[in-house]
């Protein structure tokens, strides 16, 4: 009980403090309106260039015994009874026009600092080879081991580096070269995107974080839009690729969106395949349907369906195909104009024991070490790996977004979009083998509460 009574303490002097900072912060940026305005000369300011960012950061409260401090199989929000800064994050870039008769060149990179790093990395290349088992001692040099290596959370990221052109062919060509985020699925890494703190089973493990090729998007008419490109520099089937590792293993995604005249409802049906390597010919591939719907003005809808599946792949039993694939529902209803509350849903199968990993940061940060064995540095060299088995994932997260802005009078525009996310998630795993699995610190379920903040500058 004093044990508990203690840690239960300690995450309260943290999540404290954590406020402190923030309020600090807030009031520090209150006589300006972004960090663009601060910085940016009006050389680059009437070039269109701008430089932004966010900060996020979180705690979540694990009354289940956590294993290695971890909430299991759960990314990003992953530190049990600890308060995480999640991402530290700064982009600059020149925006293209979307439409119009005037060709149109722009850029963006982003640099992420914070415990998110880690997932957000081009890791695509992974210790051993997914198909052999083969130890692979060099994965790429892109934003792997930039830094903070002696740390069990933190590091960065540059999980965005392109150029972007604008054509104006027919309805509007868009194309993008260089590192970017995936546009597949509908759950995101940057945390304005997102709803929740945590994240889906179906965004953590079913889909690529980010990419490294060419995109292109084209306007077919004021309903349908098509996308397409070709990705590399990936080990794992374009997935989270780089840009001096596996450049000679190309492959090809695409999707299309369909939006009704009134807005109100879009059909996304996006996907991506490819030789798993350049070693291997085998497939990897997946697709990913979004289904969205206002109900009403104030009621927002999301349905989302993944399938995966990668062939030859090396698994426990042997040689085989690994699929895995699931179902996940958003609803959200805007009681206020700065006050939503959602509920998501999701039933998640890993058919094979192959995608879900607990803890998932130690299977992200696996190496090959200096002795030619596999080693995690984010355990401290402490011997555990991760641990994974066929399963099927059930979840149940509730939460609110406030932008309390408004109701403090603070006029500040970037301050406008400060949001404070409670969240209450429930987690159960059940086996689909004979075996026992526990990946919840030795439990089949947990209930997880968190609180983050995101503060865009």
């Amino acid at each position: 009980m004093q044990r508990t009574t203690v840690r239960r303490n300690q995450t309260a002097v943290i999540v404290a403090g954590g406020l402190l900072s923030l309020s600090m912060g807030v009031t520090s940026l209150q006589a300006n309106a972004s960090l663009n305005n601060l910085i940016m000369p009006k050389f680059f300011k009437d070039k269109g260039i701008e430089m932004g960012g966010w900060v996020n950061g979180g705690a979540t409260f694990n009354p289940s015994h956590s294993t290695l401090g971890y909430n299991g199989p759960v990314t990003f929000g992953d530190r049990a009874n600890q308060a995480q800064m999640n991402q530290l994050n700064f982009f600059l870039q020149r925006a293209v026009v979307t439409e119009g008769k005037s060709w149109d060149l722009g850029f963006r990179a982003d640099f992420m600092f914070g415990t998110d790093a880690i997932f957000t990395q081009a890791y695509g290349n992974p210790a051993a080879d997914v198909n052999s088992g083969a130890l692979m001692p060099n994965r790429g040099t892109w934003d792997l081991d930039l830094c903070c290596n002696s740390s069990r959370n933190y590091g960065i990221a540059l999980p965005q580096a392109f150029v972007e052109m604008y054509a104006p062919i027919g309805n509007g060509l868009n194309v993008k070269a260089g590192h970017f985020y995936t546009p597949i699925g509908f759950e995101s890494v940057p945390a304005p995107n997102n709803f929740f703190y945590s994240h889906a089973y179906t965004m953590q493990y079913g889909e690529p974080f980010t990419h490294t090729g060419v995109l292109t998007n084209y306007t077919v008419d004021k309903n349908v839009v098509f996308m397409s490109g070709a990705i590399t520099g990936s080990g794992t089937g374009g997935w989270d690729g780089n840009f001096n590792r596996q450049m000679d293993n190309w492959g090809g995604i695409g999707g299309i969106t369909y939006t009704t005249d009134d807005k109100r409802s879009s059909a996304n049906i996006a996907g991506t395949g490819s030789q798993v390597s350049s070693r291997s010919n085998s497939f990897w591939g997946m697709y990913s349907v979004v289904l969205k719907h206002m109900i009403t003005p104030k009621t927002h809808f999301i349905l989302q369906h993944d399938h995966g599946y990668a062939d030859n792949i090396l698994l426990a039993y042997g040689q085989g195909q690994a699929q895995w694939y699931g179902v996940n529902t958003h609803m959200y209803y805007d009681i206020l104009p700065d006050f939503s509350v959602g509920v998501r849903g999701e039933w998640f199968r890993d058919r094979d024991g192959f995608r879900v990993f607990q803890p998932g940061r130690v299977s992200a940060g696996t190496n090959v070490g200096p002795d030619g064995a596999l080693h995690s540095f984010a355990l401290h060299g402490a011997g555990a790996s991760a641990v994974s088995t066929p399963a099927d994932y059930y979840a149940v997260t509730i939460g609110a977004n406030w932008k309390p802005a408004k109701r403090l009078k603070i006029e500040t525009k970037a301050l406008q979009q400060f949001n404070i996310r409670p969240n209450i998630r429930y987690d159960r795993a059940d086996s689909l083998t004979n075996l026992a699995y526990t990946p919840f610190g030795g439990q089949k379920d947990q209930v997880l509460f968190s609180m983050d903040f995101m503060l865009p500058f």
